[in-house]
């Protein structure tokens, strides 16, 4: 039987050619894709910053602006997509085997939350980060005058 999956594997290889230009490929995209993230480093700080001090009831407008732009770039830059010359499409159903950052993130989120609520360490925490926006809100209207 692996004797079958290994003559799969092999006539679904690409030939040599296309395999250098795939590796050639990949090298550009991960030029691009290092820019990109250089660039995203300060421009997400100050979108963030700016959505923070900018208050109101929904803020953050400018943050997820710029995430759905770095979405759509990452899906332009399609770094992996070679993978399809030897493994074919990929379906919706895969997933990779271990949980996404976001997923960890909720999780560990989750366990902050409930530690807050129970009166945990991370109460404390909250009230100092809450005085911390306090005080940059307050120098934000300080520096743009009351609305």
């Amino acid at each position: 039987m692996d004797n079958d999956l290994d003559a799969n594997n092999s006539a679904a290889s690409p030939n040599r050619w296309v395999l250098i230009r795939d590796v050639a490929t990949f090298q550009v995209k991960l030029i691009f894709d290092g820019l990109r993230d250089l660039v995203l480093v300060p421009i997400s700080l100050i979108a963030g910053l700016v959505s923070l001090l900018k208050g109101g009831s929904k803020p953050g407008s400018e943050f997820y602006d710029l995430l759905r732009v770095g979405r759509q770039s990452e899906r332009w830059i399609n770094l992996f997509g070679a993978a399809e010359h030897h493994f074919g499409p990929s379906s919706e159903d895969e997933k990779f085997a271990a949980t996404d950052i976001d997923e960890m993130v909720s999780r560990i989120e989750t366990f902050v939350v409930d530690e807050y609520q129970s009166g945990g360490v991370t109460a404390q925490a909250k009230r100092q980060l809450d005085r911390a926006a306090e005080s940059l809100g307050k120098i934000a209207r300080k520096y743009n005058g009351p609305n």
